[in-house]
């Protein structure tokens, strides 16, 4: 049996349909939860059951080399202004080589929720990141 070894967490990108790639330097908060309903049967009041109830998909942050590029400000702005544009996004996990894609998470109908400027600081020879919040309505593994 071979040994499987697991994939890198730096190498992946995004794919947001309607916009070019950004320099996105981490994932965070995907996730799925199910919430349980719990209920007694009649007749034997010692044992409680669970019925699978609401769906929640957790919300996934994105973090971002700041550019002089205004799409994703332009699709928070757009929220702001009360007009949600739903967008499918994708997490897309690369190979060890990074060039080879080995499997992705499809956020449905997602849209920005929050916003995170980079922190500025003259002592600090850093990249400026932002962060971008997203909630979505269905996911899916390829």
């Amino acid at each position: 049996m071979a040994t499987v070894d697991p994939f890198r967490s730096y190498n992946f990108k995004l794919d947001i349909s309607g916009l070019t790639e950004g320099h996105f330097t981490e994932v965070s908060g995907l996730g799925v939860k199910i919430e349980s309903i719990s209920y007694r049967e009649a007749g034997n009041k010692q044992i409680v059951r669970h019925l699978p109830g609401q769906v929640d998909f957790a919300q996934v942050t994105l973090r971002y080399g700041l550019t002089s590029s205004r799409e994703l400000w332009d699709w928070l702005q757009s929220a702001v202004a009360g007009n949600v544009v739903r967008k499918n996004v994708s997490i897309i996990q690369l190979d060890t080589k990074g060039d080879g894609e080995e499997t992705r998470w499809n956020l449905i109908d997602a849209w920005p929720t929050e916003w995170k400027a980079a922190t500025l600081n003259a002592a600090e020879k850093t990249v400026a990141i932002e962060s971008l919040t997203l909630v979505f309505d269905g996911l899916e593994r390829a």
